[in-house]
């Protein structure tokens, strides 16, 4: 932890969503906190309440749109009106998890991108720039119109396993569409990739799980950058002991963790999921299976660097 940050005009806000990381991405960068209030109004309405200058600073807000999501997200749309009215010199959202990511594309006819409507609310309000963890489409950094500091999750959590020691990994992806998130993990660790080929053969019959790569024998780890009612992660377990692995651990960067996730995690044969602090475990989602890393010392640094105009990207090394 930094002995104290020297530079005044730097300011770390947070709202609901996260208070435990903000505070700890602060101590990292050695600042305090800057001081706001969220209330409601009887009919519900949010009020924020800025309760000290920041007149000419460049402020940092921290605030994950998780669940409840649109009250996350209209937290964080009114807190930027009232900084950039209250003369702030420029206005920067640390989003560790980015709601709404899923809804990337037109899938079907008729259908919203929800993603470019919440990047385009956070800009019209007055975002200056944006530093976010993992997001589930990357090409959704392209949405916006104003800078974009994209880090990784990967790295903390290959170093993770690679102090547990584990022999003859393999690592996994649940999908197709996760290979590249893989490989990042694969190279860290010296070690190969394997896929998951899921298939349904017709409707209302179960899917098919094919194994692309030798896992037989091995300590598998399943990669994911999202995991939410933990249903693809679990069957993919199963298919990986079916097939030959000797044990089985996972881990995502955002724990959603909704619905049955924990208990279906619990239930698996998963032996342990490993998960960041972008999104607060709460009391119902802790279970003995789940190992929490913090990623403040990341975004702690991130901040530091974008303030001081260095190089974002040797985080990534």
């Amino acid at each position: 932890m930094a002995s104290g940050y020297k530079d005044q005009s730097l300011k770390v806000f947070t709202l609901n969503s996260n208070r435990q990381l903000a505070e700890d991405i602060a101590n990292h960068i050695g600042t305090t906190l800057g001081k706001c209030t969220v209330s409601r109004f009887s009919d519900g309405e949010i009020q924020i309440n800025i309760e000290e200058s920041i007149r000419g600073c460049d402020v940092y807000v921290v605030q994950s749109t998780c669940s409840p999501v649109n009250e996350h997200l209209m937290e964080l749309l009114i807190m930027l009106d009232a900084l950039k009215r209250a003369s702030a010199k420029s206005v920067n959202i640390v989003m560790p998890y980015y709601g709404y990511a899923r809804q990337d594309r037109k899938a079907r006819a008729r259908e919203p991108i929800a993603a470019k409507l919440v990047a385009d609310l956070l800009e019209k309000a007055g975002a200056d720039r944006m530093i976010t963890l993992d997001l589930h489409a990357p090409q959704i950094q392209g949405f916006f119109n104003v800078p974009i500091d994209h880090l990784q999750g990967v790295p903390i959590l290959s170093d993770y396993f690679e102090a547990k020691n584990l022999d003859d990994i393999v690592v996994v992806s649940p999908d197709h569409g996760g290979v590249t998130r893989a490989r990042k993990m694969a190279d860290r660790l010296k070690s190969p990739i394997g896929i998951i080929d899921k298939r349904r053969p017709r409707p209302n019959v179960s899917e098919v799980m094919n194994i692309v790569g030798n896992i037989e024998g091995k300590t598998a780890i399943l990669i994911d950058d999202i995991i939410d009612t933990a249903g693809t992660i679990t069957q993919a377990a199963d298919a990986l002991i079916e097939n030959g692995a000797t044990e089985v651990f996972a881990c995502c960067t955002h724990p959603v963790l909704s619905g049955p996730a924990v208990e279906r995690i619990n239930k698996s044969q998963i032996k342990e999921l490993v998960v960041s602090n972008s999104i607060p475990l709460t009391e119902d989602k802790q279970s003995e299976k789940i190992k929490e890393l913090s990623v403040a010392p990341l975004i702690g640094e991130a901040i530091i660097r974008v303030h001081e105009l260095q190089s974002v990207s040797i985080l990534f090394d």
